[in-house]
């Protein structure tokens, strides 16, 4: 009986054992796998991370170097002072150098139109196509040593017969006609009422034949007298055809005999005209006889203390006049075109050969004065 009972005791004992080691195996082995799981589920989230002794700085070997060892050529005190002032010199030779540039810029800049030195940026040849008097195509070199004229082309407008110039702060206008004994009988307050301002009187002219005979204007002491009546100022001109300085003289001097009981407000303009539809004695002139006969009659007429002026148009200021030479006198420009062509200065501009004026019987020239308001 007891040894029964100690049997089972052993037995139950045995049992025990083995439940426990089984239960503690099967607890080693779920902590083992839940480690494993974790490990894993880091490796998805962020890569792996380096060990401390790859983030750590890389180690700089640096040689020891001995007290007596030099490294890099030191310099005296004397010496580095000379060094220095050396090459503060030179920095200050470069930049005294360069405001010496800067300031011969400037006044090169200064001195030179529109800012351009024509030395360094020259300028470039500028040609016009313009239309002469019968429609024909020409073209012309600007000469860029000629003053030019500064007004605006769009400030020309004509109203009627009369042409204006409005929109431009720098200038106002007169009107004028200018006229020859073939206007015949001209009522000259009618002139005026109409709204001209002024007149040029043909106070003479040459023939245009082999002899080439002085006239005056048959009309031209009638007209005087009855444009000054009627409040109009007057200038005159002379209609030439003199082929060397010598006749310009004398055309000058026939002009000044006849001003002598006169008194004008306005110039005395040369009018050196081409004959396009004859044979006439000045067919052979050159350009540089046409501009000295004009400077001749002009300075006679300076000198007796009338303002001279030239009659123009933009052929003789292409082809025949030296407008260097021209340029020292106001001109008035002929161009029927609806705006002046010449890019060259010019006063008066005899805008129409076709007007119509009350007072005038038939075609007469209109003129249009630009006047400086300064």
């Amino acid at each position: 009986m007891k040894r029964a009972i100690l049997i089972v005791v052993v037995c139950m004992l045995a049992a025990f054992l083995i439940f426990e080691i089984s239960r503690y195996t099967a607890r080693k082995d779920y902590t083992s796998k839940e480690n494993v799981s974790t490990e894993s589920e880091a490796e998805k989230s962020e890569p792996a991370k380096e060990s401390e002794a790859e983030l750590a700085e890389p180690e700089i070997f640096e040689p020891e170097v001995a007290e007596n060892e030099i490294t890099e050529p030191e310099l005296s005190e004397s010496e580095m002072t000379e060094s220095e002032i050396t090459d503060s010199e030179l920095s200050g030779a470069e930049i005294e150098d360069s405001s010496e540039l800067l300031d011969s810029d400037k006044e090169s800049l200064e001195e030179t139109p529109n800012g351009i030195d024509s030395l360094e940026q020259p300028q470039e040849t500028n040609y016009l196509l313009f239309l002469d008097a019968y429609g024909e195509s020409h073209q012309m070199e600007v000469n860029p040593n000629v003053k030019k004229h500064d007004y605006y082309m769009s400030s020309f407008y004509r109203f009627g017969e009369y042409e204006s110039y409005e929109g431009d702060d720098r200038y106002t206008y007169r009107l004028g006609i200018d006229v020859s004994h073939h206007n015949g009988d001209i009522d000259f307050n009618a002139v005026k009422e109409s709204g001209i301002d002024f007149v040029f009187l043909r106070i003479g002219y040459r023939g245009y034949g082999e002899e080439g005979t002085l006239n005056e204007d048959k009309m031209f002491r009638e007209y005087i007298d009855k444009a000054h009546e009627a409040g109009l100022d007057v200038g005159c001109y002379f209609y030439s055809q003199a082929i060397n300085t010598d006749e310009a003289q004398e055309e000058a001097a026939l002009v000044l005999k006849i001003l002598k009981d006169y008194k004008l407000e306005l110039p005395v303009v040369f009018d050196p005209e081409n004959v396009l539809d004859d044979v006439a004695r000045t067919d052979n002139v050159t350009g540089e006889q046409f501009t000295e006969n004009t400077i001749t009659f002009c300075e006679l007429i300076r000198d007796a203390g009338f303002e001279p002026m030239v009659y123009s148009n933009l052929m003789w200021e292409a082809f025949q006049f030296d407008m260097e030479k021209i340029g020292r006198y106001p001109v008035w420009y002929a161009d029927y075109e609806p705006a002046p062509q010449t890019p060259y200065d010019f006063t008066c501009w005899q805008y129409s050969n076709t007007g119509k004026v009350p007072g005038v019987d038939g075609e007469v020239d209109l003129d249009i004065m630009l006047i400086p308001k300064n």
